[in-house]
């Protein structure tokens, strides 16, 4: 072996620069923190069914140990076709998650579409989720981070990962430095997305949290036409690779019947998915491998 290439085979990963954890009430978001968990049917759907899935993920939650948010959101702006269930509303969204809070005792997170939406949402929800079409606009990012609360930006799936510095700094422009990025895939061709896992530790860079949306990962925008088509089945696998990829909690899509979710059902998970691999990704997080080589 020559001398440049036995240097090179003894040199070392480059150090990643990782944030301070990002705080939301008792739980902690980020380095050397519990894996975090967002669950929770893709829309709310009724008052009834909303209440019923967060008692069943917070008692998962509780038995695993794993930190978790209840996430649904009270409106799906961005639907295949113009007749798609989009939920319950704003008004009647916020009284039901202000509820599930109240009862079930879990932090909860919904989307928000326009500036206008940011301060009445942030009056209930715990993190204001910044849809992945709209990670670039301005003053919807500046008006969810001075509204103090935690903001999620999900990164676009046409965005390279290190150009999602622009969203973090608009919202931290703002004086809000409770922010994390959460990865969904990156369109390939048509309606296919793949994922590649450096965007995990490349975001990471950035000096944030950094969340992997598995299910969304396996959509088929469009793929049943008239709706956005999936695979539930690489859900799992692709959550498990992100863990040991490093990130700092998972995102997903889950129904007592998925088949039968008013919206992205083929790619929501069922309940009884979750235990075995709740426990599977809590395992993971003692052996993740970071690019600096830290675990």
């Amino acid at each position: 072996m020559s001398r440049v290439a036995a240097k090179r085979s003894k040199a070392k990963p480059a150090a990643v620069a990782v944030a301070e954890p990002v705080r939301l009430g008792k739980l902690r978001i980020g380095r050397g923190c519990p894996l975090l968990l967002i669950a929770g049917p893709c829309v709310i759907e009724s008052e009834d069914s909303a209440l019923r899935h967060a008692r069943h993920l917070k008692k998962l939650a509780d038995k695993v140990g794993v930190q978790f948010v209840f996430k649904s959101s009270y409106d799906k702006a961005n639907r295949t076709s113009v007749g798609a269930f989009r939920g319950s509303g704003m008004k009647s969204g916020l009284q039901i998650l202000a509820r599930v809070k109240r009862e079930v005792g879990v932090p909860v997170t919904s989307d928000i579409h326009s500036p206008e939406e940011a301060e009445a949402a942030a009056a209930v929800v715990d993190i204001l989720q910044i849809p992945a079409f709209l990670c670039r606009q301005t003053d919807l990012l500046i008006a969810a981070g001075r509204t103090g609360n935690v903001v999620n930006i999900k990164k676009g799936q046409f965005m390279a990962p290190e150009d999602m510095r622009h969203a973090v700094d608009k919202v931290r422009s703002t004086g809000n430095n409770n922010v994390f990025l959460t990865e969904r895939g990156t369109s390939f061709g048509y309606r296919t997305l793949v994922n590649d896992f450096r965007a995990i530790p490349i975001m990471r860079e950035l000096g944030v949290p950094v969340i992997f949306d598995a299910t969304h990962s396996v959509q088929r925008p469009g793929g049943l036409g008239h709706a956005t088509g999936g695979d539930r089945r690489f859900a799992p696998m692709l959550a498990c690779a992100a863990t040991v990829a490093g990130a700092d909690g998972i995102f997903m899509e889950v129904h007592e019947d998925p088949d039968k979710a008013l919206s992205d059902g083929p790619n929501s998970l069922p309940l009884e998915w979750l235990p075995d691999l709740w426990k599977r990704l809590q395992h993971l997080t003692g052996v993740s491998c970071r690019v600096d080589g830290n675990r």
